[in-house]
């Protein structure tokens, strides 16, 4: 599996305390910090990989009791319009999830 950076949006930020809850916290590997969204009924994480990708899996961890209760992803080449590609269910729990396996889906 290749890892990189890829550029990345969040919604909201907690209060907007992004000393304590920014999304740089989101993939720096350490379980004792993560992303807080603020509330609200959409929040969303936007990846911007630099290259073409191929996806075939995703992985997602909540804290337990803030789960998101109905999720999806959506997908799109470089400046086209999102799409939905898929809609999952995660579980209300502190464990890494693979919401699904995706048939190598590529992104340009």
């Amino acid at each position: 599996m290749t890892s990189y950076y890829c550029p990345f949006r969040v919604s909201s930020v907690l209060n907007r305390d992004v000393k304590q809850y920014g999304k740089k916290f989101m993939f720096d590997c350490n379980e004792e910090t993560c992303w807080n969204s603020d509330q609200g009924d959409c929040q969303w994480v936007l990846l911007e990989f630099p290259q073409p990708v191929n996806v075939s899996k995703v992985k997602l961890q909540f804290q337990g009791g803030f789960s998101a209760k109905t999720c999806r992803l959506e997908g799109c080449l470089k400046d086209g319009d999102l799409m939905r590609l898929s809609q999952f269910y995660p579980e209300d729990n502190n464990c890494l999830q693979i919401s699904f396996l995706l048939t190598d889906l590529t992104f340009t």
